[in-house]
C-alpha cells in the first residue's frame, strides 16, 4: 500500500511556488534603435500609433554621457590592459545599445579582479538603465 503512494508523495514535494529563484528572473533587453520624433504633434501621434510598444522606443540620447560615466566608474578600480581596452570601447560608444553589449565584458573583468558576487552586483546597477521583460509564463507553449 505504501509503495503505491510513493509516487504521489514525490509529486507533492515538488515546488511550484513563485519563490523559486528561476521564476523571479527578469530579462534585461537592449534598448531600441528607434527614437520618438521631436516634430509636430501629428508626427508624434503617428509614431505613437505605429510603435509596437513603449519599450521599443530608444531612451533619449542625452542619457548617454551619464550612463557612460557609470560604466567607467564600474571599472575604475581595475588596472589591466583588457580593462583599458574596455574603457576605450565604453568611451567610444555612440548609443546605449552599444553600452548594453559591453555588460558581459564588464562582468568578466570585475569577476576576475574581485569576485562573481561583486561582478553581479555591479552589473545589476548598470542594468537599471536598460528595459526589462518578465520571463515567459511556464504555462504558455514555446
Amino acid at each position: 500500500m505504501l509503495r503505491a503512494l510513493a509516487p504521489l508523495s514525490r509529486w507533492s514535494r515538488r515546488s511550484t511556488t513563485l519563490a523559486d529563484p528561476s521564476s523571479l528572473r527578469v530579462e534585461v533587453c537592449p534598448p531600441s534603435l528607434r527614437y520618438a520624433p521631436e516634430g509636430n504633434a501629428w508626427q508624434r501621434l503617428m509614431f505613437w500609433l505605429l510603435a509596437p510598444a513603449p519599450h521599443e522606443v530608444a531612451p533619449p540620447i542625452n542619457r548617454l554621457p551619464g550612463v557612460r560615466m557609470e560604466f567607467l566608474a564600474t571599472l575604475s578600480d581595475i588596472d589591466s590592459v583588457e580593462a583599458d581596452e574596455l574603457r576605450r570601447r565604453i568611451h567610444d560608444a555612440r548609443s546605449l545599445r552599444e553600452l548594453w553589449h559591453t555588460r558581459a565584458d564588464v562582468y568578466r573583468l570585475v569577476g576576475v579582479a574581485h569576485s562573481q558576487f561583486e561582478a553581479q552586483a555591479r552589473v545589476d546597477l548598470l542594468n537599471r538603465h536598460f528595459p526589462t521583460r518578465a520571463p515567459r509564463s511556464q504555462f504558455a507553449p514555446l
